[in-house]
């Protein structure tokens, strides 16, 4: 018997005080039975830090030619083709290629390798913005992750603090390039 998804329902007020945005998003999240927690949390937190009217999740780790969340327009091309993780190089070129904007969460263990090995390649992809975020604030998101996401999250001077019930949890968002 296959394994099913595991369903999220989100609302995440955004205070986005750097970018002018203030918005009530919601979204339903599925979590794929070999996605883990912490890549689901970093997809919510990339639809709030590059949030723009009209992002949405795709079919993510389903569909391997399509970004975990994006932005098309009325003729069906990508606008904007978000990543989240560490992903091949190679990937983040191709989409550059094909979509309008293309802008990447950095998050994992291996972030530091990761930087090394293929920020160097991305140099060339004019259209490209990576935001590193860190892996403790991540693994303390993960620690408090339930099925009903109910987050409130002010981005200012670079700093995301995001809080959920009484307690704030606060990281940097590195602009890598």
């Amino acid at each position: 018997m296959a394994l099913t998804a595991t369903i999220h329902k989100a609302t995440i007020t955004l205070s986005d005080i750097d970018r002018g945005v203030y918005e009530t998003l919601t979204a339903t999240a599925a979590r794929h039975p070999s996605e883990t927690a912490e890549r689901l949390a970093a997809r919510l937190l990339a639809l709030a830090v590059f949030y723009e009217e009209g992002l949405t999740f795709t079919k993510g780790l389903c569909a391997g030619d399509e970004p975990d969340i994006w932005v098309k327009g009325g003729d069906d091309r990508v606008r904007l083709w978000v990543e989240v993780g560490l992903p091949e190089s190679d990937r983040i070129v191709k989409a550059g290629r094909h979509a309008e904007r293309v802008a990447l969460l950095a998050c994992g263990r291996a972030l530091a390798t990761w930087q090394q090995q293929h920020l160097p390649r991305l140099a060339g992809v004019a259209n490209l913005t990576v935001i590193a975020i860190d892996q403790p604030f991540l693994a303390a998101l993960v620690e408090r992750l339930e099925r009903v996401v109910s987050w409130s999250i002010t981005i200012t001077e670079g700093v995301c603090y995001l809080t959920i019930g009484d307690e704030t949890l606060e990281t940097a968002l590195q602009r890598l390039c």
